[in-house]
């Protein structure tokens, strides 16, 4: 079976929580009709890392060097129509065929832009109500089109997200070409680590250069900086986000690409060297307990992180 679905996963210093993204991708989605792309910035926890590579031996790892650098090489390479992002802290507790993410697209070719795996009619009810989200049928199957818009929530009017959103490869690689100032000779002058950045990243603060000329240098600039772009170019990539129910959520107990911290952050059970320990001992998290739970939010805390040991014996920390 051919191969429809490129799935990009971002990861740094949590194989056990990436282990929980592949099982629980793979449990709920067809393996064969999936690449697998881990984008893997190697820092913590090597042996885990490559005892989880084994594990999973169809997912091709890149190792990060110049994450910029490599995601345009990866989007480049990528020959799949349809793309998905992911990052390690998300799990998937259900499923949505992917034939009717297809007949999705292809009945709404100009206007939809992503096909969302996190959201679910009830953190739409408010655009339901408005008018701004309405029920569509193909061949008896039903799913939701959102003018993201005239989202009411942070999540409903967010276009562009790294967790669980099916897109378009060529809408995907059209934003991203927008969004990188394409002089050639600018991408080297201005490139991450030159000698002029180094240079003026003594005068002036690097993030706000790299914005200027279109670099992101993690998951969360990417993120961030692409979902602005689509903001503020609508037309560039279509008004319209399909949803059928809500299928993934990241579960946010550790942090490890951002300044923010969460309330789980200094707890020691769930810092990233406890649960790396605990992965080498064969602790896993627990896909079967999280869908029984079945979270309703986009985000989750650790309320929803369930762990079974070596033994099979479940634990909620």
């Amino acid at each position: 079976m051919t191969a429809v679905l490129s799935t990009i996963v971002f990861t740094k210093n949590r194989p056990m929580q990436l282990h929980g993204y592949l099982e629980s991708l793979f449990r709920y989605f067809p393996k064969d009709k999936i690449q697998t792309l881990i984008v893997w910035k190697e820092e913590k926890f090597r042996e885990q890392y490559h005892s989880l590579f084994r594990e999973f031996p169809d997912c091709r790892v890149i190792r990060e060097g110049d994450f910029h650098t490599d995601l345009l090489q990866i989007l480049r390479e990528v020959q799949t129509p349809y793309l998905l992002f992911g990052v390690d802290d998300v799990v998937f507790f259900d499923g949505v065929d992917l034939g009717l993410i297809e007949k999705a697209f292809l009945s709404q070719a100009k206007d939809l832009f992503g096909f969302s795996l996190r959201l679910g009619p009830d953190m739409a009810k408010e655009e339901l109500e408005a008018g701004a989200a309405q029920k569509q049928r193909v061949d008896e199957q039903e799913f939701y089109l959102l003018d993201w818009r005239r989202g009411k929530s942070s999540h409903t009017c967010y276009p562009f997200e790294l967790c669980a959103t099916v897109y378009p490869t060529e809408r995907v690689r059209h934003l991203v070409e927008c969004r990188v100032n394409r002089s050639k000779l600018w991408s080297v002058l201005f490139r991450p680590n030159s000698g002029l950045m180094k240079k003026a990243g003594a005068f002036l603060p690097r993030r706000k250069i790299y914005k200027r000329f279109g670099y992101f240098f993690n998951p969360n600039t990417f993120e961030s900086w692409a979902c602005r772009w689509c903001k503020q170019h609508p037309d560039e990539v279509g008004p319209l986000l399909a949803f059928q129910k809500s299928c993934a959520t990241a579960i946010q107990v550790n942090l490890v690409n951002t300044s923010t911290r969460n309330e789980w952050d200094d707890c020691a059970e769930l810092t990233v060297e406890a649960l790396a320990e605990k992965y080498r001992a064969g602790w896993r998290i627990d896909i079967e307990a999280i869908a029984r739970q079945r979270p309703t939010q986009t985000h989750s805390g650790r309320e929803f992180f369930h762990l079974k040991g070596p033994e099979g014996n479940h634990v909620h920390i």
